[in-house]
């Protein structure tokens, strides 16, 4: 970088790019800390919600397997006879100018979509858990986006400090010290200069 020419305008201008990147330096940290808490916070949810879809997966093959022993074939058609349910939107929270995903399901009573004479409540106990899995995958999939996207602005946010604490504030400061210096060897020169004047004068 080339050198700053020693003038008390330079100066002035050093100190403020330096207050302002000590300022951005603050901003970022403050940023980087409040995403780092937001993103922990949902690590634990997405972890519970991991387990409870294990869970519920586990329950709802269980009873899976008991309709279709009771059930035979009939199962597999009752299970087909379910649409497929598309009824998601997606909306949008800030998080220290962060956007993350907020994933809407419609609430509604489970539907019935099969007849009751060829099927028996195992399948309907099917139905049920399958439906608190699409529920709990869709929480999850909303939590585990926004951990990427925390993680990702968690990143970038760390350069920029980094760039602002190990490089800019660095330079601002070294540029204060070599113009301080410089204005008051010339300050003393000029005392001097003066001296031996005012001496010349009076002698």
């Amino acid at each position: 970088m080339a050198q700053t020419a020693p003038t008390k305008g330079n100066l002035n201008a050093a100190k403020r790019s330096r207050a302002l990147a000590d300022n951005g330096y603050e901003l970022m940290d403050r940023k980087r800390n409040i995403l780092i808490r937001e993103i922990m916070e949902l690590m634990d949810e997405a972890e519970d919600l991991q387990e409870r879809i294990d869970s519920t997966f586990s329950e709802a093959y269980a009873s899976m397997r008991l309709a279709e022993i009771s059930m035979g074939g009939s199962a597999q058609s009752g299970a087909n006879a379910v649409p497929i349910d598309d009824s998601f939107s997606i909306r949008f929270r800030s998080v220290m100018g962060v956007e993350l995903p907020i994933v809407e399901m419609e609430e509604s009573a489970p539907g019935l979509y099969y007849g009751l004479d060829s099927t028996n409540s195992q399948l309907d106990d099917v139905y049920l858990k399958f439906c608190e899995v699409k529920r709990l995958t869709v929480e999850l999939a909303e939590v585990e986006s926004s951990v990427y996207r925390l993680a990702v602005a968690i990143q970038k946010t760390q350069k920029r400090a980094n760039a602002l604490n190990n490089i800019m504030i660095p330079q601002f400061t070294a540029t204060i010290k070599y113009i301080t210096e410089v204005l008051e060897e010339k300050e003393r020169e000029d005392f001097s200069r003066l001296k031996v004047i005012k001496k010349q004068r009076d002698g």
